[in-house]
């Protein structure tokens, strides 16, 4: 029995609310924004697969989690689970990163937010135009919509 033909089982004795722990742990759960199996082994999955697993985690300025972030604290949490060390601030991971064209984004990739040459916002590029991200004060981590054109793309290696 292949591992997508279990989810259903495994959906039903975890209960939906435990889908992303599963995935986060290496469990075969279909995610929005999480990639298959056959992608699971790379380190860019598995931040993405960390990140998801952190839904509803609220926001906190210069948190590192496990249980509050802000935004570069998240990608550094999720690719730190995912044996990736990244520098604590989204301006310093821009730098650190490869930069690639929006043609091509990855699952994976980071998305920086930036106002002329001044980064201020990152999250975990989920496919579809959408990332994983914390968003500011009162808000919670979440999948949401890139709302800007003003965002430049880098590849964690």
């Amino acid at each position: 029995m292949s591992a997508l033909n279990r989810v259903p089982s495994l959906m039903v004795r975890a209960g939906t609310a435990s889908a992303l722990t599963l995935a986060a742990v290496g469990g075969s759960v279909v995610i929005p924004g999480v990639a298959s199996d056959a992608a699971a082994a790379t380190p860019a999955t598995k931040a993405l697969q960390v990140a998801a697993s952190k839904k509803g985690s609220p926001y906190k300025w210069g948190a590192t989690g496990p249980g509050r972030f802000d935004c570069s604290g998240l990608t550094l949490y999720s690719y730190k689970k995912a044996g990736k060390k990244l520098p604590r601030t989204a301006a310093q991971q821009y730098n650190r990163t490869h930069h690639v064209s929006a043609k091509s984004r990855k699952a994976g990739d980071l998305v920086f937010f930036h106002s002329g040459s001044n980064v201020y916002h990152v999250g975990i590029y989920a496919g579809k135009g959408k990332i994983w991200h914390a968003p500011k004060t009162g808000d919670v981590v979440k999948l949401q919509k890139i709302w800007t054109k003003s965002v430049w793309y880098g590849r964690v290696s």
